[in-house]
């Protein structure tokens, strides 16, 4: 075996040994392609610049190496990673936190749009290593001197093209610019267009460059589901899955070795033909256990990604990702196990509500759509429960002797004068034993903060500019919540602008935490849009929006309450004073002060940005 054929192990990237060991306790069993080439450069302290898809595993590809050289003894920012979306901010934070467990005294803050600044502030004031934010609330901290850079060691451009496609790269180049000389420089990027590869350029020195090429086709003989957690735990929603599916071999994915066993154990207990499959396992009984699935004298592995890979069993039906994968390469490497050789397969992927984002992303690596599936109710199960016992009454007709147990039942019943249904009934009874023949359905609670379906999008239009669209005061319903009641609202930023439907609704939901769903139509004029909110929008809220940059305009936004005021602005565009601030001509009551350098997170937007996707909303 030659060196290029020797997978790497954590253990050889010279990784400090507390990181080491929360690496094992979380169940990474060998780096992604993307953490085996980039842990050492950053170990080494080398500028980075790192392609490779969404969901390969970039978050420790730096997290891992740039924690390993943090100082705890110093209070002082050491590490700033700068992410687009406020939800990227918030993983990247937990993972920090998941991979320093071992290290007392660490300390990470995520700092974003719509959280309290009195929480950053405090939290700031009492020193934290590494700050992970949004550009928009890192510029306003940097302005503020809250966020002091002076101990600046390293800074993490992540998923740098969604920063340009969102209109932060001005915002990025700013704070690249408000940086001290000398520090580290890592930038990561899912694609190189030209205006990443200009930044790159500028502001990394001499950088080891590092391209993944990730495996992302599946079968076409592969159907694709998954269920979202919700409601019952997920060993109920795995046995329900058993019970209505009907399967050959089947493999379920889950994330550590000691997950392996204790899921083994529990699908035993409850009747199924089930093995573990594991790193820890000789490689002897591995073998063997591989062979039993092999000739059916087991139906069930449960297995980590290590072990399955390679694995080649012509019988296995089913893949069921219990626990999700971390990677998106490693899904395509698990629902490999099955729809070989032409055969048909199933996969199935459990999502819990903070890894809808990981599911995101295996679609966009696969480019595929993995359909959302429904758990069989309890009527389905009982349905089919009872469809096999009669089943399993004819099959004991058909081929048992039933000489002895036929003279036994005929002089019961005589004996006992007992009505011969009633008779086979309390048989049956006994044959059931105590395990109940039918599931009671259990009340399904759903996820609090789960949208109601996937594709779920508020009606807003990006259209061409119109100047001459007329301007109403009415409200459009929610189309999928009608009984809301809604205001429309003009705010100060139009087509002249730069402005978007997405540039909108980010800045909405960022600032004054109002979930996408429930902001309505937008229409953008020239110099001035319309939006329907939530009638009941807070003063609060209304208050931070007016604080908030779009598209690097301060702006302000008020109930709208004269529409032929507005209809004759559209008219004359020209007649709005260009720059400085405005008055919302006919725009009624303004709610909420209006300061100047307020920090939303809305950068101003390149001329280099590509041109967003119609009805995308911007995170």
């Amino acid at each position: 075996m030659s060196d290029a054929d020797i997978q790497p192990t954590f253990d050889s990237l010279g990784l400090a040994a507390p990181i080491l060991k929360a690496v094992a306790d979380l169940g990474y069993e060998q780096p992604s392609a993307i953490q085996a080439q980039s842990i050492p450069y950053l170990l080494e302290g080398h500028d980075l610049l790192g392609q490779a898809q969404t969901g390969t595993g970039k978050t420790a590809a730096f997290a891992l190496p740039l924690l390993s050289r943090i100082d705890v003894t110093n209070k002082s920012t050491q590490l700033l990673v700068l992410a687009p979306t406020r939800e990227l901010a918030i993983q990247v934070s937990e993972a920090f936190q998941s991979y320093a467990r071992n290290i007392p005294d660490f300390h990470v803050l995520p700092i974003y749009g719509g959280m309290s600044y009195d929480t950053q502030l405090r939290q700031l004031r009492r020193g934290v290593q590494v700050v992970v934010g949004t550009p928009g609330r890192v510029m306003d901290h940097i302005r503020r001197k809250t966020l002091k850079l002076d101990g600046l060691q390293a800074l993490v451009l992540d998923e740098a093209d969604e920063m340009l496609r969102m209109g932060f790269i001005d915002d990025v180049e700013w704070i690249l610019e408000h940086t001290p000389d000398g520090h580290q420089t890592a930038l990561f990027s899912a694609t190189m267009p030209p205006v990443i590869r200009k930044v790159a350029n500028k502001h990394l020195n001499n950088p080891k460059e590092v391209k993944i090429l990730t495996k992302t086709s599946t079968a076409t003989t592969i159907s694709q589901k998954y269920w979202q957690v919700s409601g019952i735990h997920k060993l109920d929603a795995l046995t329900r899955i058993l019970e209505m599916n009907e399967h050959d071999g089947m493999i379920i994915f889950v994330r550590t070795k000691a997950a392996t066993v204790e899921l083994a154990e529990k699908l035993t207990a409850r009747g199924h033909a089930c093995e573990a499959l594991n790193g820890d396992i000789s490689q002897n009984l591995r073998e063997r256990t591989v062979d039993r699935i092999k000739k059916g004298q087991i139906d069930i592995l449960v297995a980590t990604d290590v072990v399955a890979r390679g694995l080649d069993v012509d019988r296995v039906s089913h893949v069921v990702n219990y626990d999700i994968p971390y990677d998106t390469e490693s899904y395509v490497h698990r629902i490999g196990r099955t729809g070989r050789a032409g055969r048909s397969g199933t996969a199935i992927l459990f999502v819990g509500h903070r890894e809808r984002r990981m599911l995101q992303q295996i679609e966009r690596a696969t480019r595929q759509a993995i359909e959302r599936m429904q758990l069989p109710t309890a009527s389905d199960i009982n349905e089919q429960r009872v469809a096999r016992f009669k089943q399993r009454i004819t099959d004991t007709i058909d081929n048992e002797d039933l000489d002895f147990f036929i003279e036994l039942a005929a002089s019961y019943q005589k004996e006992n004068d007992v009505d011969p249904v009633k008779l086979g009934a309390a048989l049956a009874h006994m044959a059931q034993g105590k395990t109940p023949l039918l599931l009671k359905e259990l009340e399904v609670r759903q996820e609090r903060r789960e949208r109601r379906d996937r594709d779920d999008r508020p009606d807003r239009a990006e259209r061409a500019p119109r100047r001459h669209r007329p301007v109403t005061a009415d409200a459009m319903p929610l189309k999928d919540n009608p009984s809301m009641d809604m205001q429309r609202y003009v705010v100060q930023v139009g087509y002249r602008d730069g402005v978007k439907p997405g540039n909108i609704v980010g800045a909405i939901a960022n600032e004054a935490d109002v979930e996408s769903r429930y902001i309505g139509h937008i229409e953008i004029y020239e110099d001035f849009a319309t939006v329907d909110l939530p009638a009941d929008l807070s003063e609060q809220a209304i208050g931070k929006l007016n604080k908030t940059r779009i598209c690097g305009q301060r702006t302000e936004i008020s109930v709208l309450k004269d529409a032929d005021a507005l209809n004759e602005r559209a008219s004359n565009p020209s007649r709005r004073p260009a720059g400085g601030n405005r008055r919302p001509a006919g725009g009624g009551e303004r709610r909420g002060d209006r300061r100047p350098g307020g920090g939303g997170d809305r950068g101003r937007r390149s001329n280099s940005a590509p041109r967003e996707r119609r009805g995308k909303r911007s995170e």
